[in-house]
């Protein structure tokens, strides 16, 4: 449905957008992540449009948008950053114009009416714009996207401002969207794109840095086994029974003591439940087991691990023994992501280009 192709941008000496290529298939769902100036939305306004590339290609459901642009421009819907409002209409007359500036062909009436009860907003239909919510007006922003039917809808940070209850209520009505169109989401919320997206795409400094399912990235996260284990008996000799078995890479006392009990973090190899193993080896030694705790490592650890994989030693440094060795296992977890990307990206277009890229 979108075919992006060695496309880049560049404003005088700064390049914003260098030599990015990728794909989203109809129905699927993608997230378009990276810090601020990473080239996110100068490759979201190509895509719409709004700007031309300096070269490469942008292409929707076959329409190249740079040779035919009004017609690109007919499968896409857009939701920028801040919604595109004119506060002194009501919502029906916005919605309306819209209908008619886009020469929409459906029945209008009914239309609206579908698209009003998508996304909630029937209950202020005769309102004037300005006098609603931070909430209501987003409603209406992605109302306007959503007019015509687009087989693309592009949405930059569409739960800016909202609280909590309105964030789920977007949420759930991206995941409907997913159902009937392609949706690209840029956002900085990564519990969101965890939740709503099928796949992740990571843009920092102008390049993609990961493409991957959001379940691949969940599943190297989940294989990260990190414990906090409370244990009470001798600390030396339980340090070093930790250190020794096998099984466990890693183990480390933390600050935290519970009378003659002490807290250490503990990191089992991939793949293996040290828990039943543990629990038998200190029942052996007598030695009480008072709690354990996954340590899970989150999307934004991996995120910022694959962004810039110096940030995670530096932060770390600077910490207590409790998260030192995270940057160990983040980085290697975001360098896996990232060469799996690479790769991935080097077989698609080599064939396309002779290997020329091996010349540059």
């Amino acid at each position: 449905m979108i075919k992006i192709e060695h496309l880049v941008k560049n404003y005088g000496s700064t390049c914003a957008v260098d030599d990015i290529s990728f794909e989203v298939g109809k129905g699927e769902i993608v997230g378009l992540l990276g810090p601020n100036g990473a080239g996110k939305s100068t490759t979201m306004n190509i895509l719409t449009g709004y700007l031309s590339s300096t070269s490469g290609s942008v292409s929707v459901a076959g329409v190249d948008v740079l040779d035919d642009p009004i017609e690109a421009k007919k499968h896409i819907g857009y939701l920028p950053e801040q919604p595109p409002l004119y506060l002194d209409m009501t919502v029906e007359e916005y919605l309306i114009f819209n209908y008619n500036l886009k020469g929409c062909k459906l029945n209008r009436n009914k239309h609206l009416e579908e698209i009003c009860e998508v996304v909630k907003i029937k209950d202020v239909y005769k309102r004037v714009i300005k006098n609603l919510s931070k909430g209501y007006r987003q409603r209406v922003g992605i109302a306007q996207a959503l007019i015509g039917s687009p087989e693309v809808i592009i949405f930059d940070e569409p739960t800016v401002g909202l609280d909590p209850k309105q964030i789920i209520e977007v949420r759930n009505l991206l995941r409907n969207l997913g159902k009937d169109h392609t949706v690209i989401l840029s956002t900085h919320i990564l519990q969101e794109v965890q939740a709503v997206c099928d796949r992740i795409v990571i843009i920092n400094k102008g390049k993609i840095v990961a493409d991957e399912k959001t379940e691949n990235i969940t599943r190297a996260v989940e294989n990260n086994r990190r414990f906090n284990v409370k244990i009470s008996g001798p600390q030396k000799e339980v340090l070093a029974m930790l250190r020794s078995k096998p099984g466990i890479v890693y183990a480390e006392v933390l600050p935290q003591r519970d009378g003659d009990a002490y807290s250490y973090m503990i990191e089992s190899e991939v793949g293996i439940d040290i828990r039943k193993s543990l629990f038998y080896s200190l029942a052996e030694k007598k030695w009480p087991l008072i709690g354990m705790e996954a340590m899970g490592m989150s999307l934004e650890d991996i995120f910022i691990a694959i962004v810039d994989q110096s940030a995670p030693k530096q932060r770390y440094e600077r910490k207590s023994a409790k998260t030192r060795g995270r940057a160990e296992a983040e980085n290697e977890i975001a360098k896996t992501i990232t060469q799996k990307t690479a790769k991935s990206a080097e077989e698609r277009y080599s064939a396309l280009f002779d290997d020329d890229s091996d010349k540059k």
